[in-house]
């Protein structure tokens, strides 16, 4: 089969710009998305050196992750929408990234830690992974990730009383942090909305932002678990500097430039 001209010049537009990855294109059409709102196809054909077929399959990919929503010549942001999903719906969207950031962390932990967990599809899925140790002590007020780790013997799991959030299961308030004050544990793993050096790490959840602050302030370590879609990203509620967290665990395909700006705030980044 013969080559048509238009094929041979994507060929050729693709190959320019051989010094960014597919990855790296993609993280950046998603930090552009976060900044501006909306991306055409034109222009970052013409920004990356590759061709629109190219930035098109670039486009439907982020969309069937669910990080995007295509429009006639470009796309738009969906993050938001994401606050809107059912647990269900959550624990679907990146599984690929938050599995490999779970088994990451779980090399973290050691038999017979303590570990205080918040509520979140991340945070579940690194639980599952620590099933795998021994004398696991797991305080959460995530009420799926308690009944999810009641199932294994070898985790002792302490769940916190409080006002109860129906939608999203984990409770909050008063009284759960009160109880929060009694623990002091070797690890925090938090699951987050987003983390940027200047504004800090965040989350839509108000009611969960001053649960997962009482939570920095009674651990000796404090591991962050985002995947690459929350690197740079401030979202509603601000929870604590960027500095109150010890590590950063993410995907390959964050934004490089904010993972250096993290760095720089003293955070050790641990890529899955």
């Amino acid at each position: 089969m013969s080559t048509t001209p238009s094929n041979r010049e994507d060929k050729k537009m693709d190959n320019i710009n051989i010094d960014i990855t597919l990855q790296e294109r993609r993280s950046r059409i998603l930090e552009m998305l976060h900044n501006s709102g909306k991306v055409r196809v034109n222009e970052l054909s013409a920004l990356f050196k590759v061709s629109e077929v190219s930035i098109r399959n670039d486009l439907t990919e982020l969309e069937n992750q669910g990080l995007l929503s295509r429009v006639h010549g470009g796309a738009v942001s969906s993050y938001n929408s994401y606050y809107n999903m059912s647990l269900a719906q959550r624990s679907n969207t990146n599984r690929k990234e938050k599995e490999e950031i779970a088994v990451k962390i779980s090399d973290m932990i050691h038999d017979n830690q303590s570990v205080m967990m918040n509520a979140g599809t991340t945070t579940l899925a690194v639980m599952n992974k620590l099933t795998r140790k021994s004398g696991i002590t797991i305080i959460t007020n995530s009420i799926v990730l308690a009944l999810e780790g009641a199932k294994h013997k070898n985790l002792n799991i302490i769940l916190l009383g409080g006002d109860v959030d129906y939608e999203y299961q984990f409770v909050y308030g008063t009284i759960a942090l009160k109880q929060l004050n009694e623990f002091y544990v070797d690890n925090l793993i938090l699951s987050a909305d987003g983390i940027d050096a200047e504004n800090g790490i965040s989350t839509y959840y108000y009611q969960e932002a001053e649960i997962c602050r009482q939570m920095i302030k009674q651990s000796k370590t404090v591991i962050a678990a985002l995947d690459y879609t929350k690197i740079g990203r401030m979202t509603l509620r601000s929870i604590a500097d960027a500095g109150s967290v010890n590590y950063v665990v993410t995907n390959a395909n964050a934004s490089e430039q904010v993972l250096n700006e993290l760095k720089d705030k003293g955070i050790n980044i641990v890529i899955a």
